[in-house]
């Protein structure tokens, strides 16, 4: 029997592409600005890039594309300080999640002051027992530690849990390596074989899951 559910955040509970103009522009600025100098970037790997960074931590990013030292300091600066204040909304299959009578956690990982504000926005401060925001910058604490934790701090059992995510590499890696059921939240079908419990487009099909 389940008794706790562990969400994670961008791209789970609301859509990341919803914001990214507004939310990352003066940071794309940075980048468009100094690919010249980052290997030569490829206009085409400047924009995977920017995909990317709606999906990935930011470290991540420099560590994948070599990123110039000097730039990427000037772009963690920018996201270390950035926050959101403009309106945000769930994706809609989310109101149906928000009531299941568990415990509920959300895990993310992130700069504080970015994901507190986009917490915020959301209005979903109240859906859960406790929010876990890992600081890639203060910490090298990973979504397993996280789960782990939770589970030995609130006594649960691997079969207690039920991790909702969108990241195969992310939060559901995690969760599978710990023996909890997972759902990849996978709504453009973009991992068709990645290893999970569950997985569907669509948020609400949690309800049935869990019964």
């Amino acid at each position: 029997m389940k008794k706790a559910i562990i969400f994670d955040l961008d791209n789970t509970i609301y859509p990341v592409n919803s914001i990214a103009d507004n939310l990352f522009a003066q940071l794309f600025g940075v980048l468009d600005q100094n690919a010249a100098t980052i290997n030569n970037l490829h206009p085409d790997t400047v924009e995977r890039i920017k995909e990317e960074m709606t999906r990935r931590p930011f470290q991540y990013i420099v560590d994948k594309y070599e990123l110039d030292e000097a730039i990427a300091e000037q772009m963690l600066d920018e996201l270390r300080n950035m926050t959101y204040d403009l309106p945000m909304q769930p994706f809609e299959d989310y109101h149906h999640l928000k009531d299941i009578p568990l415990d509920k956690f959300l895990v993310t990982t992130g700069f504080p002051k970015l994901q507190n504000s986009k917490i915020e926005r959301l209005g979903i401060k109240g859906d859960f027992k406790e929010i876990i925001i890992v600081d890639p910058d203060l910490s090298k604490q990973t979504k397993k530690d996280v789960m782990a934790d939770i589970m030995a701090r609130y006594d649960y059992q691997p079969e207690e849990l039920f991790v909702i995510g969108d990241d195969p590499d992310s939060e559901i890696k995690a969760a599978l390596s710990l023996d909890i059921d997972t759902f990849l939240f996978d709504p453009k079908d973009t991992y068709p074989d990645a290893p999970t419990t569950h997985k569907s487009r669509h948020l609400k099909d949690v309800l049935a899951i869990l019964g």
